[in-house]
């Protein structure tokens, strides 16, 4: 078993190494052919280990949630001189479960990827990324050591960095990409001293031995510790106060975004509260605490997703309040409800992020000001995404349902009798509800916006020839006209400011795009290069991400039934599910009479001066951005001119101060022969006269 596990993990680590280094083999040839040649055998690199880790997965999967119950085994262990690291590995229902939602949702991506980047000179390196995206995940997985654990962690936050920043040459992208390494950095670092904190108080790294400890912990070393973690997880989960990266992070291509929101990098920190719930539930003050900041977020992010323009950013600020709910269930003691819910929502929102990309890829632009009407010209991703809406609200008989209900019942039961405090019970349960019904009213709203009403992108006519990317641009008050092509990027992406941008057959330079002007068509291209269409109308994506999608329907449909050995349709409760479905068709209808009323404006209208705090999310990056950026930029001015003017300053005055004597000695070496005797005569007559003065 423990050797089955090791090849999950190692296999997408392979395909790493083998995609980033021979991808080009063997004479490293580019341009052209030799792209789409490269490209061709990144593809298969890529995706056949990840068929082999998830058919691994799926049977080591079985394997333990039909009994064979929790398997350890260790590989080596380092010494360190005190606590010794175990590098070892650790099977169990949880793990196993939350491997299988990893691997699946990581060949989905691989394979859509194929289509959605076809032509992008830099496709090999970006399958290997996620390559080892996956097998980083799936180390914190299976990890039975925190130290272990610890290394799968960082090296996400590594992964995120270089994909999101997968279109570097437009700065926004590459600002996204370190604004989300900064930020889960801040989070890691109290990450990391919560860890040392737990292995010194138990004696041992090794999880199991951790949570035995917890009884002979005093309570002070526990919440000191799980307070520390709680950073950690709040930055790679995208929590109060650390959420800020998340939208922004939709500046990298749309598959990455499935990858990050349904299976990896926000997944893990709820995940590690998974794992490590009998410490945390040993720790009253920090569930309080974990309870606030999961009502917080979900509300709040789902108030912002209310407002949003952009559809991914829609769908990122949906992350972040899903991920409260999940944060909220571990508050409230239900580890169990808050996996299932972390798996089911991994299916639906994979599934509705690369539905997302399917509409991007098509219309040309992010926002959904410039789709609507599109039912009828992408019929599988209408219904598939629609699937996938519905499991977003939690109506039946979707996987998002039955996993919604377990967390609301966990909340419910908090108020009564739980670990948390009547004030955060009551403050978790009223957000959830009130949650609930915001969902059903961003979910409908981006639904209505992008499947129906009139067309508001006019297709621009195609041309002939195969294109290979997009050149983007943008105009907007107030921010600077971007005019970098792009040859290899076939979607817009601007993660903060949210602005249009067109996508044409790229012919030479970017031409700026207004707001106002109809969005194009972007052609579709695979790794033959053949033409796109000419008709000038819209139409489905490629075979390579449209399976994808609807294999994803399938989970996110049944998902519920099974219960993933967590929880399932037979333990519905109809009283709170009746509730919950209400609250949602409540928000539901209420977009929909807006937006029956004017189908071409946005239903949003009606938030009236509350809109522009929502859509700007309270504002607190800007908060952010006066408290902490201004600050640390005047502080790096301040040294970097000290450092100019006083390190520098006594290197180059030292440099000064040498010429200006050699300028002196430089005075005496004139090359004048008589003056060099007669220098010596004196020297001779004063030492001469000494001797006999003091002789």
């Amino acid at each position: 078993m423990i050797a089955v596990t090791a090849a999950v993990i190692l296999l997408p680590f392979l395909a790493a190494v083998a995609g980033l280094l021979g991808s080009r083999f063997p004479r490293g040839a580019r341009g052209g052919a030799a792209d789409l040649a490269a490209n061709r055998r990144a593809a298969l690199i890529a995706i056949v280990p990840a068929v082999l880790s998830m058919l691994l997965a799926l049977w080591t999967a079985y394997v333990s949630l039909t009994g064979t119950g929790v398997t350890t085994g260790t590989l080596d262990v380092i010494p360190t001189g005190s606590l010794p690291i175990s590098v070892g590995l650790l099977v169990d229902p949880l793990a196993a479960s939350v491997a299988v939602l990893v691997t699946v949702v990581a060949l989905a991506v691989q394979v859509y990827s194929v289509g959605y980047l076809s032509g992008d000179r830099r496709y090999p390196s970006y399958s290997a990324f996620i390559s080892l995206f996956t097998s980083a995940m799936l180390l914190v997985v299976h990890a039975a050591d925190l130290l272990v654990l610890y290394v799968g962690w960082e090296v996400m936050g590594l992964c995120s960095y270089l994909l999101i920043g997968h279109w570097w040459e437009d700065r926004a992208n590459s600002r996204a990409a370190v604004k989300a390494f900064l930020v889960t950095r801040i989070g890691d670092v109290g990450f990391l001293f919560g860890i040392f904190v737990l292995g010194m108080a138990a004696g041992s790294f090794r999880i199991a031995d951790v949570i035995s400890q917890v009884p002979q912990m005093s309570s002070g070393t526990v919440v000191t510790a799980t307070l520390l973690l709680l950073a950690g997880v709040a930055g790679k989960s995208a929590q109060v106060p650390l959420h800020t990266w998340l939208p922004d992070a939709m500046a990298g291509p749309t598959p990455i975004s499935a990858l990050i929101h349904a299976a990896t990098m926000v997944a893990a920190g709820i995940f590690l509260v998974a794992r490590l719930h009998p410490v945390f539930a040993g720790a009253g003050p920090t569930l309080d605490v974990l309870a606030v900041v999961a009502a917080l977020g979900m509300l709040g992010a789902a108030l912002a997703a209310l407002a949003q323009d952009d559809l991914k950013r829609v769908l990122a600020y949906s992350t972040i309040s899903q991920l409260a709910y999940m944060a909220g269930a571990l508050a409230a003691g239900a580890d169990g409800a808050a996996i299932l819910h972390l798996i089911t929502h991994g299916a639906f929102k994979a599934l509705l992020f690369l539905c997302a990309g399917i509409v991007i890829h098509t219309v040309g632009s992010n926002l959904m000001s410039a789709m609507g009407g599109l039912r009828g010209r992408l019929p599988i991703t209408f219904v598939t995404m629609t699937v996938g809406f519905a499991a977003l609200m939690g109506l039946p008989p979707v996987s998002g349902f039955f996993s919604k209900d377990e967390v609301l019942v966990s909340m419910e039961r908090a108020l009564s009798a739980g670990p948390l405090t009547d004030a955060a019970a009551l403050l978790l349960y009223g957000c959830a509800l009130a949650t609930v019904a915001v969902t059903g009213a961003y979910a409908t709203r981006a639904w209505l916006r992008t499947f129906f009403g009139e067309r508001r992108a006019v297709p621009l006519p195609e041309s002939a020839t195969p294109h290979t990317g997009l050149a983007k641009s943008a105009t907007t008050p107030g921010f600077p006209e971007s005019t970098t092509p792009h040859a290899d990027a076939p979607e817009p992406a601007s993660p903060r400011t949210g602005l249009s941008e067109l996508a044409t057959p790229h012919t030479g330079p970017s031409v700026t795009a207004h707001t106002d002007l109809p969005e194009p068509t972007t052609p579709h291209t695979d790794l033959s290069g053949s033409a796109p269409s000419r008709t000038g109308g819209l139409r489905e994506a490629p075979a390579t991400m449209l399976w994808p999608v609807i294999v994803l329907a399938v989970p996110t449909l049944l998902l519920g039934f099974t219960g993933v050995g967590f929880a399932g349709a037979a333990d519905v409760h109809w009283g709170t599910a009746t509730l919950s479905v209400l609250l949602a068709l409540l928000g539901a209808a209420v977009v929909y009479v807006v937006w029956r009323g004017a189908p071409l404006a946005d239903p949003a209208r009606v938030l009236g001066p509350f809109r522009v705090p929502f859509e700007r999310a309270f504002y607190v990056d800007s908060l952010y951005h006066a408290l902490f950026v201004l600050p640390v930029l005047h502080l790096a001015r301040l040294v970097a001119r000290a450092d100019d003017r006083v390190i520098d300053g006594a290197v180059r005055g030292s440099g000064r101060a040498t010429l200006s004597l050699s300028g002196l000695v430089r005075l005496t070496q004139n090359g004048n022969a008589q003056l060099y005797v007669t220098a010596v005569l004196a020297g001779v007559l004063l030492l001469a006269v000494g001797a006999v003065v003091l002789g």
